[in-house]
């Protein structure tokens, strides 16, 4: 299959503002950070796993440029054939290309810069162990742990796409990281879909739940859960893929997401693109440059509270909350006046 292979009156008061700003509550964020990203294919076995493997990674690629602003020369693509596009990829997916890119990404990161770092290919699980196919010696989880130690505390998105990569989670997870893999263990085995439809919430439309024109990395878990669960019902078919995510450091994936308690809250905060970052690369102006930083501020406020929520007497975190809300409300609309993308309301 070509490319194809979610009352007392404190209550009501928080609850009908927060139906006004319909907008997500996200950690505190970096608002001058800069996006790289790193692409890699891996072996495809077979020419139309190949060629759909590439079609993802540039799909993403494009609507990382064409949509987020990211420039080309942040983005990094590794792949199992140079000739299917030698303009963009820029070496052979080895063990040496990867751990190069990984050197010159490093030593081209601001400390507030960012990596999403996305996979596609094929995986396998023997012995216990997990791996990631590419051309010549295979990428086990360990490996990859190494390469990412050397970007120090820098925000990592490490996505695996492949079958079997789910041990990839408990190896990687560390805080400043969000580990997404499209299964839940080494046992699935099935050629996975997920991919796919990661690729698909941003590049299409449809997964920015919020409504403010820029798509998370758990808007993207869970747009693409979704769809994977939709086509195997539409088959008919048992699901064979279980897509899990961590970001709280516990070396536990999961697929219902909780992001006061458990895993989300880093990945409801990573976008492509820096914080109010112009699509099509476009300058912000100064004005609303300043009204971004502004809106990041009171967001990091916002899950400041939430997080202690259950140190504070209901009453005293409802009437905060409110507060902050209606803040954040305004300084959207002051965002969409000043010709920006704020949350709607």
């Amino acid at each position: 299959m070509k490319g194809r292979v979610g009352t007392p009156p404190g209550r009501a008061a928080v609850a009908a503002v927060a139906a006004l700003v319909v907008v997500a509550i996200l950690p505190p964020t970096i608002s001058a950070q800069n996006t790289h990203i790193l692409l890699i294919s891996g072996l495809g076995g077979d020419p139309e796993y190949t060629e759909a493997f590439h079609g993802w990674l540039s799909r993403f690629a494009d609507a990382a440029t064409e949509k987020y602003g990211v420039p080309a020369e942040r983005i990094t693509y590794l792949g199992e054939r140079t000739e299917l596009d030698p303009t963009r990829i820029r070496a052979r997916s080895t063990a040496d290309n990867i751990r190069a890119a990984f050197v010159e990404i490093g030593s081209a990161m601001a400390p507030a810069d960012e990596l999403v770092v996305l996979l596609a290919g094929h995986g396998t699980f023997r012995n216990n162990e997990a791996r990631f196919n590419i051309p010549g010696p295979d990428l086990s989880p360990a490996d990859i742990d190494g390469l990412l130690d050397g970007l120090g505390q820098r925000r990592i998105t490490f996505v695996n796409t492949a079958t079997a990569s789910g041990p990839f989670v408990p190896a990687l997870s560390a805080p400043n990281r969000a580990i997404i893999t499209a299964t839940r263990s080494g046992r699935e085995r099935n050629m996975t879909r997920f991919g796919l439809y990661f690729v698909d919430a941003f590049a299409d439309e449809g997964a920015d739940v919020d409504k403010d024109a820029r798509v998370s990395m758990l808007e993207a878990f869970g747009y693409a859960v979704r769809e994977v669960e939709r086509e195997y019902e539409g088959d008919n078919l048992l699901l064979t893929e279980h897509a899990v995510l961590d970001d709280n450091g516990d070396g536990e994936g999961s697929r219902e997401l909780d992001d006061l308690a458990g895993d989300g809250a880093l990945a409801r905060s990573v976008f492509l693109g820096s914080v109010g970052g112009a699509a099509g690369g476009g300058a912000l102006s100064p004005e609303l440059r300043a009204l971004y930083d502004e809106k990041a501020e009171i967001e990091g406020r916002i899950a400041d509270l939430r997080r202690v929520k259950a140190q504070l007497p209901l009453e005293r975190y409802e009437n905060e909350l409110e507060e902050l809300l209606i803040e954040l409300a305004l300084k959207n609309r002051e965002i969409r006046a000043a010709g920006g993308s704020g949350g709607s309301g």
